[in-house]
């Protein structure tokens, strides 16, 4: 049964961020965003870290995606034509592409991962106090980095959406 759930979370949690990426509504795309940590959430369950899955439906789902459609709803924006492909934004994804490409195949050629004796290690979701620990000291860095990039792609929608009024007459 826990594969099956595994497989429907991530068939769901990727095809939701592939709407989100693809879609041209930007409101369909936050309802995409919320379906997919929702998703990811009930990975999280599947791993028996249940504090995560809660963290991130009230965190991430709750409080993130509504301020993203509050955002999107007060500055008005229209999904509309797309601007043509720039030489720059060319470049820009091919990077992306090959640094994708090249992830990928270390992780084919190297990625093996002996698993510690499950005997030995100590349970890090069975206290918050040991969770918490590891949150500000282990994780604390890629932790500050999600925050940050939550708040570049909030500042993202603000600009993007703004509407320069002033622009006509100076062209």
């Amino acid at each position: 049964m826990s594969d099956t759930l595994f497989h429907f979370f991530s068939v769901l949690t990727v095809a939701c961020a592939l709407g989100l990426v693809l879609n041209k509504n930007a409101v369909a795309s936050a309802l995409c965003l919320l379906v997919c940590l929702t998703g990811i959430a009930g990975l999280f369950v599947l791993l028996d870290a249940f504090l995560l899955a809660v963290l991130t439906v009230f965190v991430y789902a709750g409080a993130v995606v509504a301020l993203f459609l509050f955002i999107i709803m007060l500055l008005d924006m229209q999904g509309g034509d797309r601007k043509p492909f720039t030489k720059a934004s060319i470049i820009a994804g091919a990077a992306a592409v090959g640094l994708l490409c090249t992830g990928l195949y270390s992780f084919i050629v190297r990625g093996h991962i002996d698993s510690p004796a499950l005997a030995d290690t100590p349970a890090v979701g069975s206290s918050l106090r040991a969770y918490a620990e590891l949150l500000f000291t282990t994780y604390l860095l890629p932790v500050q980095i999600v925050g940050f990039l939550l708040l570049i792609a909030m500042l993202g929608v603000i600009v993007i959406s703004k509407k320069f009024e002033g622009l006509e007459d100076i062209k």
